[in-house]
């Protein structure tokens, strides 16, 4: 072509990246790989090829981890982890300023291993993937160098398993390596079967930093190795992947203590209304879905469209898609790369092919002939409960419907199990600042999509997991208060034959949606004092008192709209209340428990309750300080439903350290209340109600608390579960909570001074919120 035929055309020559170095490097390590065990590669052994996505081609020979060699990296990162805490932040933040720095130096090798092995297009690998990881281990070597003085009473968790995924296998690494290294642990990485090229070089420069053995281990191989990790000694398990496996792993790890964050699939929202800058939504739309072919679990790959100008935007689009250039990964002009797998590509074939409903465009890209290449398809007129527009397709079509009003645009939005992402494009900011908050997503993007950074949280709500990724918030998924853990001791109730107390029968309700209510069963069980004297009677609660309290629960959902200064007010009248009836419910915890400790107990739950009215309006959200012309808001908002299985001990004070941290950040509660010393509970309630708090607010049941706990645990409407009771409450907690990954909050029979720093504070804050951040970029 002349130089007159190009500008006339606007047609792009090839721009192929050169693959000589990172061939090269897979020829020095003789295109076979063992395992990174401390500090030291392991012999090759048996094993599986490592392909070109785009070509076929085999690139190396990578080994099949067995369960002599993840106990052999489980050994090694446990050996190293006392020491490398004991480094310091200063020490650990040195390490990892020259890993950050590595990954500078081999940026371009990094990229081009990155793509050969994935398929993503060079562009993406070598502007965004590879940065983006080199930012993570600047931020958190930043992070290590203020632990010691931003995180004085945390401490490493200790050994941390972590499985990534083949999307984005060298930026997941970073995401999960470098704030655990950061807080002091060790890892056992397992990277994906399709994708483990990019972990090994890391593993190499590892070397180069002049890491301590054992601090990094990587192990390769298929799905049974991330098994064997799930079930090793490690202290954490980090999961990225999807929802499917992240289900077996919260089953998995049910009771075994074992701390667990679950980063997983997405069916995300990209919502354009009609004022709308509509060429920058298009573009914008092109990276929501097709950056990375689609292979990315917050794709905005659910297009929700304005009516009024539905057509017009279908037609730039199209249009748009028909120049989109699909081809040769390493060609820096091509916008679409190839799907990791002709597994992966089977798969979306699939999907597309058995759907009947809508309108189906394919662009006019002219694929390769060979390797695993999709075309880019847009699938219109669907209705919102399509397969297509529920299931995760992970490849690179769109699929689309239209709304009327941004009422029905939220709930389109939010007609998914997924809440991972969501994208709004309007020229209005009082309308997506509006609308932001009302979906459910664990990031929002405001004319801008896939905006990421190790400053601000990554992470979902719902089956899109729990946990985050970045940020001050996801550190705390790396440490643990500091302290030697004590058991719960378990706490039985008194019997006895005595005569009642009272010769007044005052058999103690359930209170549920604001009223006293009568057990579904209709029984109730004998509370003895310590002296043998019947204090009365409690009601025993059963599933169908759950599913009573759930909806009374959801029906006050005008508590989470309420502000910070109304609900302190509330909470500061509840303790002005109860410590009008101090004597009164001194008397009672001291028949119940015996002992003269009561007043005690009183005084401190009324202390607890200013404590929280204090917080309501206090416990803010931050800017963060990302590298965009903008701002990221991360807004700390209610949970929404939080089941509570409040501790035995401390009857009264316990029941008020569940109930309100929750209820001060605008959530509602269930709480079940201390099995052996139940009536504490039910005389609260009378302050309950003279304290101006919305009928379902608060609800409370009595009863056996391994009665209702499983039903607490998988009902749908429940958005967590804490769990301070005893025995094997908590792995049933967390097993319940598998079915809709749920967040859960349990002790695993640790003990907890209620009446010490242990029973309140941030800890309980940030199990009652949910940081979602708005990404907002400004300028023309």
């Amino acid at each position: 072509m002349s130089v007159a035929d190009i500008f006339e055309t606007m047609e792009y020559g090839t721009a192929p990246e050169a693959a000589a170095e990172a061939l090269a490097w897979l020829v020095d390590q003789g295109d076979r790989f063992g395992h990174f065990i401390d500090g030291a590669f392991t012999k090759a052994g048996d094993g599986f090829d490592s392909k070109n996505p785009a070509t076929g081609e085999i690139l190396a020979t990578l080994s099949q981890a067995t369960q002599a060699d993840v106990d052999a990296a489980v050994k090694a990162a446990r050996k190293a982890q006392p020491k490398w805490a004991a480094l310091g932040g200063h020490g650990r933040a040195k390490y990892l300023y020259a890993l950050a720095r590595l990954l500078q130096k081999h940026s371009r090798l990094f990229a081009v291993l990155e793509v050969m092995d994935n398929g993503k297009p060079i562009r993406e690998a070598r502007d965004i993937d590879v940065p983006l990881a080199q930012r993570h281990f600047y931020y958190h070597a930043g992070m290590a160098q203020l632990m010691d003085s931003e995180l004085p009473d945390a401490e490493a968790l200790g050994v941390c398993g972590q499985i990534i995924p083949w999307n984005f296998p060298l930026l997941m690494l970073a995401w999960k390596v470098a704030p655990a290294l950061a807080m002091g642990n060790t890892v056992v990485l397992k990277p994906a079967e399709y994708t483990s090229l990019t972990a090994l070089l890391f593993a190499d420069i590892c070397r180069q930093a002049g890491l301590p053995k054992g601090v990094v281990n990587i192990v390769t191989g298929d799905g049974a190795v991330g098994e064997m990790i799930v079930n090793a000694d490690v202290d954490k398990i980090a999961f990225t992947g999807s929802t499917a496996v992240g289900r077996r792993i919260r089953e998995a790890t049910a009771g075994s203590g074992k701390a667990l964050t679950l980063e997983l699939g997405g069916k995300s929202p990209y919502i354009v209304f009609d004022d709308a800058d509509l060429d920058s939504a298009v573009e914008g739309l092109v990276d929501a879905i097709w950056f990375n072919q689609g292979q990315v679990c917050c794709a905005g790959s659910r297009l929700l469209v304005h009516e009024p100008i539905a057509d017009r935007f279908y037609a730039k689009l199209r249009a748009r898609m028909n120049k989109l250039r699909v081809g040769s990964p390493l060609d820096k002009s091509i916008d679409v790369g190839a799907l990791v797998d002709p597994v992966q590509l089977q798969s979306v074939s699939s999907l597309v092919e058995a759907n009947t409903a809508g309108e189906r465009f394919v662009s006019e890209a002219e694929l390769p002939a060979e390797g695993c290449f999709y075309p880019p398809t847009l699938i219109t007129g669907l209705n919102p409960a399509d397969t297509l527009m529920q299931e995760e397709i992970f490849g690179p079509v769109l699929v689309s419907t239209t709304f009327r009003t941004p009422a029905e645009a939220v709930q389109l939005a939010n007609n998914t199990r997924y809440g991972l992402a969501a994208t709004i494009w309007s020229e209005n900011v009082n309308l997506a600042l509006d609308i932001a908050p009302k979906l459910v997503a664990g990031i929002v993007w405001i004319n801008g999509t896939n905006l990421m950074d190790a400053a601000a949280g990554f992470g979902g709500v719902r089956e899109s997991g729990f946990g985050r990724e970045g940020g001050w918030e996801g550190l705390s998924a790396y440490t643990k208060p500091k302290g030697n853990a004590k058991p719960l001791k378990s706490i039985d109730a008194f019997t006895g034959e005595g005569a009642p107390a009272d010769p007044v029968d005052r058999t103690a309700k359930l209170y549920i949606g604001g009223k006293q209510a009568r057990p579904d069963g209709g029984y109730s069980a004998p509370v003895w004092g310590k002296s043998g004297a019947l204090l009365g009677h409690a009601s025993l609660a059963n599933r169908k008192d759950v599913r009573n309290a759930v909806e009374a629960a959801q029906a006050a959902k005008g508590w989470s709209r309420t502000t910070g200064h109304l609900r302190a007010q509330i909470l500061y009248y509840i303790g002005e209340n109860l410590a009008a009836r101090h004597d009164e419910f001194a008397n009672r915890l001291n028949a119940m428990q015996g002992g003269k400790s009561g007043a005690k107990e009183v005084d401190a739950t009324v202390r607890r309750l200013f404590t929280y009215a204090a917080w309501a309006d206090k416990y803010d959200g931050q800017v963060h300080g990302v590298p965009i012309r903008g701002v990221a808001l991360a807004m700390k908002e209610p949970v929404g439903v939080i089941g509570a299985l409040c501790p035995a001990e401390a009857p009264l004070l316990g029941l008020i350290s569940c109930m309100a941290p929750a209820i001060a950040m605008g959530n509602r509660v269930i709480l079940s209340a201390s099995e052996p010393f139940p009536l504490s509970a039910t005389d609260f309630v009378q302050v309950l109600e003279t304290s101006d708090v919305p009928a379902g607010v608060v609800n409370i049941l009595t009863g056996p608390q391994s009665d209702i706990a499983d039903p607490l645990a998988r009902h749908m409407d429940v958005d967590a579960v804490w769990s301070f009771g005893a025995g094997e409450l908590s792995g049933i907690i967390e097993k319940g909570s598998a079915h809709d990954l749920k967040r859960t909050w349990v002790n695993n029979s640790i003990a907890r001074d209620w009446h010490g720093t242990a029973g309140e504070g941030r800890e309980f804050l940030q199990a009652a919120t949910e940081v979602k951040n708005i990404w907002v970029p400004y300028g023309e």
